[in-house]
């Protein structure tokens, strides 16, 4: 017999109320900073792996995934092993992660920058020269948490920036593989992989090992060891952000499927019990269709206990006045992902000002992003869309300025150093750009 639980408790909230504004605060609030203990096991990690290199790598593999490995070559995987989890998947799966990756490369290549330049009148030549990272790192979640998707969504961005190596670390708990996971390597052109996973993986990307080779940047979702080992190497290396759990936000006219609407809450609820699902609507009889459609359909999901806990404890169905008061609070969450689930969505795009990814209209389920659209599914959470952006081609490359003077110029231009430099008290630069100011 199925166990037996409550009524969904999910908070309802209507901007009406004179306490909204704590209410929501609270509802929003999350502190993904790890303790201090957390923090201590990851720097006595990262130190044993800067000191020890390979060694430490598999003392602490062997010890969180549960392995006997003793050398580094068994927590490695060939390109031929790549190719042989590609070739032996079921046909639609070959299928669909194939078209998948076609997809995302194709979004991600219309997101290429260019270098560019400009000359002056007088011969000055200013521009800008993109150059992609030389070698790039993807930590990729394993075990339980298998995300082939995310394979894709990291490596491929890569690929296109122009990485000229791609480094890919997964964790296998008890030594067991995701072919899936595997495959996606192979299609995306991933040239490294390493079983190993946690704050030991980060190091190995970070500092280098005997085996596994230093990377200029480190991205992908991990649990909290994970961010904090990012965190904590930042500086010695890049990092793409330090995520959150999953978010959505669904604006809805009233007009759309409830039905839909709950399984589309329920597609983030189900990613864990932190993660974050909020419907807002004006409609209050839309309202409470989706909470009779959320509890009828609840028990048909495989993961009910966690859709449970998440929506008891994060989710949120909210009553609005109108359309600009839905506005407000779009801007005011700032959501990873956000459905507009509206007619003419379009409309509302220019009002838009923080949002990670915006699904338009009632037929673009978040799901899609997640797996097949084509544009990125690795995205700023926790309110962060107010300053940060998805992850792209950008992401794995960097700008050089070009600054090349012709004697006019820098005759003209040391006459405006010069001044600005003896301002600032700085002697030698201003002597420096003296030096070439026509007499």
């Amino acid at each position: 017999m199925s166990e037996q639980f409550p009524p969904v408790a999910m908070t309802r909230l209507a901007t009406q109320e004179a306490d909204f504004n704590q209410h929501l605060d609270r509802l929003l609030a999350w502190e993904g900073v790890s303790d201090s203990t957390v923090q201590q096991r990851v720097h006595e990690i990262l130190t044993a792996v800067k000191e020890h290199g390979d060694s430490a790598v598999i003392e602490a593999t062997n010890r969180f995934d549960r392995l006997a490995v003793t050398s580094m070559e068994e927590l490695t995987l060939s390109a031929e092993r790549l190719q042989q989890a590609y070739e032996g998947l079921p046909a639609v799966q070959r299928e669909a992660l194939t078209q998948a990756a076609e997809r995302i490369r194709a979004y991600h290549e219309r997101q290429k920058p260019t270098s560019w330049q400009y000359e002056e009148a007088d011969g000055t030549v200013l521009g800008q020269k993109v150059t992609p990272l030389d070698r790039a790192g993807i930590y990729v979640p394993g075990g339980k948490a298998a995300y082939p998707s995310s394979v894709l969504m990291n490596a491929i961005p890569a690929h296109v920036a122009g990485v000229r190596e791609i480094v890919m670390v997964v964790p296998t708990p008890d030594g067991i593989l995701n072919e899936l996971v595997l495959a996606a390597a192979h299609l995306a052109g991933v040239d490294h992989v390493f079983t190993i996973g946690g704050a030991q993986a980060v190091a190995a990307l970070a500092y280098g090992t005997q085996t596994v080779p230093r990377v200029d940047k480190v991205v992908g979702p991990g649990n909290i060891y994970v961010a904090t080992a990012k965190r904590a190497v930042f500086g010695q290396v890049g990092i793409d952000m330090i995520a959150g759990p999953s978010e959505i936000l669904v604006v809805s006219d009233g007009k759309t499927d409830s039905d839909w609407l709950a399984m589309d809450l329920f597609s983030q609820a189900e990613h864990d019990e932190d993660a974050q699902a909020i419907l807002v609507s004006w409609d209050a009889a839309h309202l409470d269709a989706v909470a009779e459609s959320i509890e009828r359909l609840l028990p048909t999901m495989e993961r009910e206990a966690i859709i449970r806990e998440s929506l008891a404890r994060r989710g949120a169905l909210i009553h609005c006045n109108d359309r600009d008061e839905a506005l407000v609070l779009i801007n005011r969450i700032a959501p990873e992902h956000l459905e507009l689930s509206v007619e003419a969505p379009e409309s509302w795009l220019s009002e838009v000002r923080h949002a990670g990814a915006i699904f338009m209209g009632r037929y673009t389920a978040e799901a899609l992003g997640d797996y097949c659209a084509g544009p990125n599914h690795v995205l700023p959470t926790s309110g962060t869309t107010r300053f940060s952006s998805p992850l792209g081609v950008y992401d794995f490359q960097k700008r050089s300025s070009i600054i090349h003077c012709s004697a006019a110029g820098a005759s003209e231009l040391g006459k405006l150093a010069s001044t600005l430099a003896r301002g600032e008290s700085l002697t030698a630069h201003a002597r420096s750009a003296e030096y070439r100011i026509r007499k």
